[in-house]
């Protein structure tokens, strides 16, 4: 998990996006259209966000559904002080 949060964070673009993501389903669960109203990203943005971070088991779907909602995985819950260092290194 670690590695995966350093691509996914720091090794390419959009990483910052991501993070802002993470943060925000820290604080509780959100579809893709809340994430994008919080966060002041474009909706199709965030998409594709989602879409990395669910790839590398950091972000898991609910149920699929209109307004599908997303949780951070038990693997990254187990992982969250690596991304807290991981950001902080970033800085």
């Amino acid at each position: 998990m670690e590695k995966a949060l350093w691509y996914l964070l720091a090794g390419m673009r959009g990483g910052e996006n991501r993070a802002r993501i993470i943060r925000a389903l820290i604080e509780r669960p959100r579809n893709a259209n809340q994430l994008s109203d919080v966060l002041g990203v474009e909706y199709n943005t965030v998409r594709y966000h989602l879409d990395l971070l669910v790839e590398h088991d950091v972000v898991e779907k609910g149920e699929e559904s209109y307004g599908t909602m997303y949780f951070l995985t038990d693997r990254f819950e187990q992982h969250r002080e690596q991304f807290e260092e991981i950001l902080t290194k970033m800085d």
